[in-house]
């Protein structure tokens, strides 16, 4: 898996995934929201339109990275979840509690 992140005004961070999501890599995932907190970027926008593999472990950082940043008054927002990504979050029906959008400009339209 690979990460990068890319700073947006308003304090939001756009982390953008790449490879398999899964419980060899969650915590890596989760090391990076995290951190993004703690530098006081607390809107996350996940880009996963670049993941090829989503498990249950996974989908267990992206929930709790949802929990840290709102707790930390931010939010966690997905965007372009790659079509297997999208499938385990419907089958999980996690999509009606992780939000996706086109763009990080859609996610946090008032940045």
């Amino acid at each position: 898996m690979d990460v990068s992140v890319v700073h947006h005004p308003g304090g939001i961070a756009e982390v953008t995934v790449a490879g398999r999501l899964n419980m060899v890599t969650a915590s890596a995932l989760r090391e990076v929201i995290q951190g993004q907190i703690g530098d006081n970027h607390p809107r996350i926008a996940i880009d996963l339109s670049r993941v090829v593999f989503l498990d249950s472990s996974g989908l267990g950082a992206l929930i709790a990275g949802l929990k840290s940043t709102r707790q930390a008054g931010g939010d966690l927002r997905l965007v372009q979840p790659a079509e297997q990504a999208q499938l385990v979050l419907e089958l999980t029906n996690m999509n009606t509690v992780l939000q996706s959008f086109d763009t990080v400009a859609d996610a946090y339209p008032s940045a």
